[in-house]
């Protein structure tokens, strides 16, 4: 599988998602016929919140998704190396930064920065990683909350693009990075096929 047809499994499973017709295969049988080895169709970079589960809203099942969870979707170095094994060992051809609206650690972040304070023990991390997101959010119109979620998408998918390995299977064509964001309202996936510090290019499904 290509990371097109990749990306048009995850389409298909987030329509499947939203007009409530599940085809998600959780069955002893794809257990066992995964039990062994994986070969994941796509890699999710998305963010911890519990609404937002990756395997569900895109309709998924067992051995299908190689999921990558942090808050606001923020890169350390086990993050990049687990995302980079899943491209160097398992050929994994797509990836996708999957953010969401009403993001807590969006929200967090400019609340810490309005008031300029500090966020307590190792949260300070994450706020400090979301920090560029929002200042973009604040020179864009529109809401600051959805704007520096989009922005956070927008610059981790340029900032993976940049990394070695990544790098070297785009530039192969072994590999797609997309951006994307979810509706929590609506349960749609918005796919990013092009990321900029504007509004990012929709994909039309």
């Amino acid at each position: 599988m290509n990371s097109d047809q990749a990306l048009q499994r995850l389409l298909e499973g987030n329509r499947r998602y939203v007009s409530n017709q599940p085809a998600l295969d959780g069955s002893p049988g794809r257990r066992m016929d995964v039990a062994q080895r994986q070969k994941p169709l796509a890699i999710i970079l998305g963010c911890v919140d519990s609404r937002v589960p990756p395997e569900l809203i895109f309709d998924q099942g067992l051995g299908e998704l190689f999921v990558i969870r942090t808050a606001g979707e923020v890169l350390d170095q086990a993050v990049l190396g687990s995302l980079e094994f899943g491209v160097a060992e398992l050929q994994i051809p797509l990836l996708v930064v999957l953010g969401h609206e009403r993001c807590g650690a969006i929200k967090a972040t400019i609340e810490v920065l309005e008031r300029q304070g500090l966020a307590e023990a190792d949260i300070a991390y994450i706020v400090e990683a979301l920090t560029p997101a929002v200042e973009q959010g604040e020179h864009s119109e529109g809401d600051i909350w959805e704007r520096a979620g989009r922005a956070q998408v927008a610059l981790q998918v340029e900032r993976l693009k940049g990394t070695p390995v990544l790098a070297t299977a785009v530039e192969n064509g072994a590999l797609k990075v997309v951006g994307a964001w979810y509706s929590l309202d609506t349960g749609l996936v918005e796919i990013f096929e092009k990321t900029s510090q504007n509004e990012p290019e929709r994909l039309t499904y």
